[in-house]
C-alpha cells in the first residue's frame, strides 16, 4: 500500500467511525507497514492484526480499541498515542518508545496464532516489550499477564491496578511508578529499579525482588507472602512483613516464647532476639514480655496493643514503630531510639515485685527510658508514671494529657514539645 493509498483508507476511516457515508472501517491486517507515518491519525477500532509496524511513526495516534494483536511494533514511535482498551495480546513493542502513552484497560497478555501448514501447530506469543520506554505512561488496569518486560523503562508509569501476574520485569526501571494495588503474582522483578516506587495494596505473592531496589517504595498493606527480601535494598522503604517471611529460627523463637509465657515459665523458653532484625514486622498484640531484645532492630515494626512487660530493650531501634497502646511496664528502653514512633496511649509504668512466695514485697520495677531518643514521637495520653527518664530526648514530641508524674527528669530536653494537658513532674512546666 503506497502512501497515497493509506492516506484515502484512513480518510475512509473517519467516516466510518463518525458514522458517515462512503466510509469503511480500516483493514490492515497482516500488511507491510514498516516505517509508516501515522502521526495524530485516528485509528480507533482499526484492524491492524499481524501488522508489520517496525519503525512506524505513531506519536499521538489514537488507536483507542484497535485490533494489534500479535503486531510487530518494533521500535515503533508510540509516544503520547491512545491505547486505551486495545488488542495488544501477542504484539511485540521491543525497544518501542511508548513515553507518555495512555494503555487503559489494554490486553496485553501473551496471544496463540494458528501457524499455516498441514499441522495447524498454536504459536503462542507473549508480548514483547522488552527495552521499550514507557516513562510516564498510563497502564491503568491494563492486562499485562505475562508480558515480558525485562529492562523496560517506566520512570513514574501509572500501573494503578494493571494485571501483571507472571510478568518479567527484570532489571525493568520502575523509578517513582504508581503500582498501587497491581497484581503482581510471581512477577520476575529481579534487579528491578523501584525507587520510590507506590506498591501499597499490591499483591506481589511468590514474586522474585532478588537485587530489586526498593529504596524510599511505599509498600503499605502490599500482600508479601513468599517473598525473599534478603537481597532487596529497603533503605527508607515502607512496608509491613507477615511473621510468616521471617527466617525458621525467629520464627520458632517466638512460638517459644509465646509458650513459655502462656505456661508461665513451665514450657518453652524465654525469647533470646538481642541484635534481631525484626524491622517492618506484623507483631501487633504479641506478647514479648520478659524477652531480651537488646539492640534489636523493631524500626516501622506494627507493635498495636503489645505487651512488653519487663523487657529489655536497651539501645534497641524503634524508629517510626507503632506501638499505640502497648504495654511498657518495667520495660528497659535505655538508650533505644524511638524517633516519630507512635506510642499513644502507651503505659511505661511500674511493675509491682513479689517475693518467692508471690507476696508483695511493696517496691516497684519502674520503666527506663534514660537516654532514650524520642524525638517527634507521638506519646499523646500515653502513661510515663515513675518512669526513668533522665537524659532523654523529648524534642518536638506529643506528650498531651501524658501522665508524668513522680517520672525522673534530670537531663531530659523537651525543646518544642506538646505538653498541653500534661500531668507533669515537679520542675516540669508546660510552655
Amino acid at each position: 500500500m503506497n502512501p497515497l493509498q493509506l492516506r484515502q483508507s484512513l480518510d475512509r476511516h473517519d467516516l466510518w467511525y463518525r458514522k458517515k457515508s462512503g466510509g469503511a472501517r480500516l483493514n490492515l491486517g497482516m500488511q507491510d507497514l514498516q516505517g509508516a507515518d501515522l502521526r495524530g491519525a485516528m485509528l480507533q477500532q482499526a484492524l491492524l492484526s499481524g501488522a508489520s509496524l517496525m519503525r512506524a511513526m505513531l506519536n499521538s495516534a489514537d488507536l483507542g480499541e484497535a485490533d494489534l494483536f500479535a503486531a510487530n511494533l518494533d521500535r515503533a514511535d508510540l509516544s503520547q498515542a491512545d491505547l486505551t482498551r486495545a488488542d495488544l495480546r501477542g504484539a511485540y513493542l521491543r525497544r518501542a518508545v511508548l513515553t507518555g502513552a495512555r494503555l487503559i484497560g489494554a490486553d496485553l497478555r501473551g496471544g496463540a496464532m494458528l501457524k499455516a501448514g498441514e499441522d495447524h501447530a498454536i504459536d503462542f506469543r507473549p508480548a514483547d516489550l522488552v527495552e521499550s520506554q514507557l516513562d510516564q505512561a498510563v497502564l491503568a488496569k491494563a492486562n499485562l499477564n505475562g508480558a515480558d518486560l525485562s529492562s523496560a523503562s517506566m520512570r513514574q508509569a501509572d500501573c494503578r491496578d494493571a494485571r501483571m501476574n507472571g510478568c518479567n520485569l527484570s532489571g525493568a526501571v520502575l523509578e517513582k511508578a504508581n503500582l498501587t494495588r497491581a497484581k503482581l503474582r510471581k512477577a520476575n522483578l529481579a534487579g528491578a529499579d523501584l525507587r520510590g516506587a507506590s506498591l501499597a495494596g499490591a499483591d506481589l505473592s511468590s514474586a522474585n525482588l532478588d537485587g530489586a531496589d526498593l529504596s524510599q517504595a511505599d509498600l503499605t498493606g502490599a500482600h508479601l507472602t513468599n517473598v525473599d527480601l534478603r537481597s532487596a535494598k529497603l533503605a527508607g522503604a515502607r512496608y509491613v512483613r507477615s511473621v510468616d517471611t521471617l527466617s525458621s529460627t525467629l520464627a520458632a523463637t517466638l512460638k517459644a516464647h509465646y509458650q513459655w509465657i502462656a505456661s508461665k515459665g513451665r514450657q518453652g523458653r524465654r525469647a533470646a532476639l538481642a541484635g534481631a532484625d525484626l524491622s517492618n514486622v506484623d507483631l501487633n498484640g504479641a506478647n514479648l514480655s520478659g524477652a531480651d531484645l537488646k539492640g534489636a532492630n523493631l524500626a516501622m515494626a506494627k507493635l498495636d496493643g503489645a505487651q512488653f512487660v519487663m523487657a529489655d530493650l536497651a539501645g534497641a531501634d524503634l524508629a517510626g514503630a507503632d506501638l499505640e497502646g502497648a504495654t511498657l511496664d518495667g520495660a528497659n528502653l535505655a538508650r533505644a531510639n524511638l524517633a516519630g514512633a507512635k506510642l499513644k496511649s502507651a503505659l511505661f509504668e511500674p511493675v509491682p515485685l513479689r517475693d518467692a512466695e508471690d507476696n508483695p514485697t511493696g517496691r516497684s520495677w519502674s520503666a527506663s527510658l534514660a537516654g532514650a531518643g524520642l524525638i517527634g514521637a507521638d506519646l499523646s495520653g500515653a502513661s510515663l508514671k515513675g518512669a526513668n527518664l533522665i537524659d532523654a530526648d523529648f524534642s518536638n514530641a506529643r506528650l498531651g494529657r501524658a501522665n508524668l508524674s513522680e517520672a525522673r527528669i534530670d537531663g531530659a530536653v523537651f525543646a518544642g514539645a506538646d505538653l498541653a494537658g500534661a500531668v507533669l513532674p515537679e520542675g516540669l512546666e508546660a510552655a
